[in-house]
């Protein structure tokens, strides 16, 4: 029995759509891993502020090592604590914000973890550009931000933020900052060893220049006496000549 040719057309085109499809499946792949960050407080000017992050696997045969977080604006590395991770992973601040890995996790196992921040800054949202190494060396960066245009590859973790509350002020610079002018005069600062050494070496410089001048004194009254002596030796010597000279006979 044959097929109608309208059925096997039918056909035909099913089978090269589905063959399409599972090849744009198999090119999304890929890009289907991504990285997140999440609170349930996200709020400018919010204080001690949970964030939850998901980095997902992509490779089949490696695992996460270390995840390079860049900091926004408005959040200084001083102001990161760890709060959860896997087990053995550290957080270490860098220049720009903070690292956290340590021992491989298994192939195909995402790597979560968690962060307190000291206050959220006054934006709209913001950006955590992540950096991932894998145990065999791979790197995969989610760094990319919205231009405007299409959507980036690799987007970096953003987080929208709600309004500041009302009321609601930064908190002052962390100690780990680096110092800013403020409006009130700073007090006299105490002194440091710096300070102490150059005291000591003024203090020397003036005694040594005592004791030249107590030697230079000392100097000028022995020469003085060695003068009065041979002055009065020479006078001596001539008063007795003289008086030789009168006593011997004409």
């Amino acid at each position: 029995m044959s097929t109608h040719p309208v059925a096997r057309a039918g056909r035909r085109i099913a089978l090269a759509g589905a063959v399409a499809l599972t090849a744009t499946l198999a090119l999304a792949a890929p890009a289907a891993a991504h990285a997140e960050v999440e609170s349930e407080k996200a709020q400018a000017l919010a204080e001690n502020v949970t964030l939850s992050f998901v980095s997902e696997a992509e490779s089949a045969s490696a695992g996460f090592t270390e995840l390079r977080i860049v900091l926004p604006d408005g959040i200084a590395p001083g102001d990161v604590t760890l709060e959860e991770a896997p087990k053995g992973w550290k957080l270490k601040a860098t220049a720009d914000g903070y690292t956290v890995g340590g021992t491989a996790l298994k192939a195909g196992v995402d790597a979560e973890y968690e962060i307190k921040v000291r206050q959220l800054p006054d934006a709209k949202e913001i950006a955590f550009k992540t950096i991932e190494t894998y145990s065999n060396g791979e790197v995969s960066r989610w760094i990319e931000l919205p231009d405007g245009g299409a959507e980036p590859e690799q987007p970096a973790p953003v987080l929208r933020l709600k309004a500041a509350a009302p009321g609601a002020t930064p908190v002052s610079p962390s100690p780990s900052d680096s110092p800013t002018k403020s409006a009130k005069p700073s007090p006299t600062p105490s002194a440091t060893e710096s300070d102490v050494a150059a005291a000591g070496s003024d203090t020397d410089a003036k005694a040594a220049k005592a004791a030249k001048e107590d030697d230079n004194g000392s100097a000028g009254v022995l020469i003085g006496g060695i003068v009065v002596a041979l002055l009065a030796g020479g006078g001596g010597a001539w008063w007795l000549v003289k008086r030789r000279a009168a006593s011997s006979p004409s």
